[in-house]
């Protein structure tokens, strides 16, 4: 029998598109930004994506503002954001649409963790990128430390925190028995052995899918809610 959990939420895994630096592109950028479309097309509902960096998220935003349907709504987190802004953003999340609405947002930001949107209030999350911290002083420390231990420092100092920030931001679509979601996962790294035994018990159902296979794998999951029609 399935876990209630794992028959209400829909996990995806994109394995034609990557974060990786030296694939940050045009291409990649489009890519994501239709994986994005179709999603929130799929079902009307308020959606976030989590974006690696404010970078990305800028270079993403370019191309929707372009190609993006033009009675969208697309929310954007700023760099500093006052507390009154940080309310008058989440509030638009209570608002009856005719459209879906898009949140872009930063993974490990302020709207990675501590928000609660329930049920309808958040129906799915697009998790860009394997959170991995970027290359510094610090990391690199905390990397050699564990490789003098015998550990493997690339995961203590990097996949780790990564796999964390994953899980704060994809924790923010099912926060009760009631709520019913699909996070999608955007980056090929996910499929690899390391991370996926990071995955928690809920995401046993993982399905790993392309951009064309996408409409077909998210009809199939809201088709089990014929209430919801």
């Amino acid at each position: 029998r399935r876990h209630p959990v794992i028959a209400q939420i829909h996990i995806l895994t994109a394995s034609d598109v990557t974060s990786r630096y030296t694939r940050r592109n045009e291409r990649e950028y489009h890519k994501i930004l239709q994986y994005i479309l179709l999603l929130t097309e799929a079902k009307r509902g308020n959606y976030i994506v989590f974006f690696p960096s404010y970078q990305y998220l800028s270079e993403v935003y370019a191309l929707a503002e372009k190609e993006a349907p033009a009675d969208g709504v697309i929310l954007l987190q700023k760099n500093r954001m006052t507390e009154s802004e940080r309310e008058e953003f989440l509030a638009e999340f209570e608002k009856e649409r005719e459209q879906s609405l898009v949140a872009f947002c930063v993974m490990g930001g302020l709207f990675s963790e501590g928000i609660d949107l329930k049920e309808e209030r958040l129906i799915g999350a697009v998790i860009v990128g394997t959170g991995l911290p970027m290359v510094c002083t610090e990391q690199e420390i905390l990397k050699g430390y564990f490789e003098e231990t015998e550990s493997d420092g690339f995961a203590f100092a990097y996949q780790y925190p990564g796999m964390n920030k994953v899980m704060q931001a994809a924790g923010r679509v099912i926060r009760t028995a009631a709520d019913k979601g699909v996070i999608l996962l955007l980056d090929d790294r996910f499929l690899r052995r390391e991370y996926r035994e990071l995955f928690p018990r809920e995401w046993a159902d993982v399905s790993n899918v392309t951009l064309p296979m996408l409409p077909q794998k998210l009809w199939e999951f809201w088709n089990r809610f014929p209430e919801d029609r």
